[in-house]
């Protein structure tokens, strides 16, 4: 009702040592078909700590997503950006693929949540996100608490036992605190090995219910699964779309609807956090209204207050003119 998104995704870099097949964020799609990640400006050293955290002032998120590229590939900057976040008491998430050794320190930052994508078991991993095998990353996890992620694929879902041996695997590891699952999300259009078809989700939704039962480390609920079995049908639906702020390398272009970028086919949405927040969002209070509808009307209001409040600092430049310095001279307010 404030009228601030209570999350925040930040590409921290557009670089990455990786190609991995699927990967949304290269994409022609991702920022609207016009512009490639790859051809916007990025930030380096103090510049970019100073331009994310003013962004974090500015925005007030309750939690920010730091994804990429690779946000290894700027690791000495992430530490200190995560380092200020503990400061401003905001919780962060860090996404990565553990492609070079994670800082010792930051298994020490209580705000953090570190994530570590894996496709599937070694041999398909192995190939498809080299050089960040499985080798590399049991050696760079050592000593951190991390989430394993992992987005199935059509080809996952195919083979009987997949998915068990690979909760098998990770859950016997000391590093792993828990085990999340999501499906793959296609792009409007797409034809492509990776997406699942109705019957391989259904599939999927049986067989995670089943692990997370048998390995307490799989972390899905009744109402998480039953949401991925029924994602939100498109943003206006999605409560993660419209409680995030995603923004490109450049840290001025924004990701739109959603942190995937482009036109993805939300009916077949397999994203955690907007299956998450679905799932939220259908609880109903004392079994009547549901936090879904109380959510869509202080999402009314905050808009409102939203609008109005960039309406007046964009006065408040105007009116300073050129002597005010330009739009860096608002970091200072903030």
């Amino acid at each position: 009702m404030s009228g601030y998104r209570p999350f925040l995704s930040l590409e921290i870099t557009k670089e990455c040592p990786l190609r991995c097949p699927g990967c949304y964020a290269y994409a022609p799609e991702h920022l609207g078909g016009e512009t490639l990640l790859r051809q916007l400006s990025d930030y380096k050293g103090d510049e970019l700590v100073r331009r994310a955290v003013a962004m974090v002032k500015e925005l007030r998120p309750l939690h920010v997503s730091i994804i990429g590229g690779e946000p290894l590939v700027r690791y000495r900057e992430v530490s200190e950006i995560l380092k200020r976040l503990e400061a401003l008491g905001v919780r962060a998430q860090l996404v990565t693929s553990a492609v070079r050794p994670i800082p010792p320190e930051w298994a020490m930052l209580k705000n953090l949540q570190l994530v570590v994508s894996i496709d599937g078991l070694q041999p398909e991993h192995d190939r498809r996100r080299t050089p960040a095998t499985y080798a590399r990353i049991q050696e760079h996890i050592s000593g951190q608490k991390i989430t394993v992620h992992c987005t199935i694929t059509r080809q996952f879902a195919q083979r009987d036992g997949y998915l068990e041996e690979f909760s098998r695997f990770w859950s016997a590891k000391e590093e792993v605190k828990r085990i999340w699952f999501s499906s793959y999300t296609p792009q409007d259009g797409e034809i492509s090995d990776e997406r699942l078809r109705p019957e391989d989700r259904t599939a999927v939704v049986r067989e995670v219910r089943r692990l997370r039962n048998r390995y307490p480390k799989v972390h899905a609920t009744d109402q998480m699964l039953d949401a991925f079995a029924k994602p939100p049908q498109s943003p206006e639906e999605c409560i993660f779309a419209r409680t995030t702020d995603c923004y490109a390398a450049d840290l001025t272009t924004k990701v739109t609807p959603c942190q995937l970028g482009g036109k993805p086919v939300c009916a077949e949405c397999g994203c955690l956090a907007s299956v998450g927040m679905a799932a939220v969002g259908r609880h109903r209070l004392a079994g009547l209204v549901t936090l879904e509808s109380l959510f869509a009307a202080s999402f009314r209001i905050g808009e409102n207050v939203r609008k109005r409040r960039m309406e007046k600092a964009a006065a408040r430049t105007e009116g300073r003119g050129s002597q005010a310095g330009g739009p860096e001279a608002l970091e200072g307010e903030v």
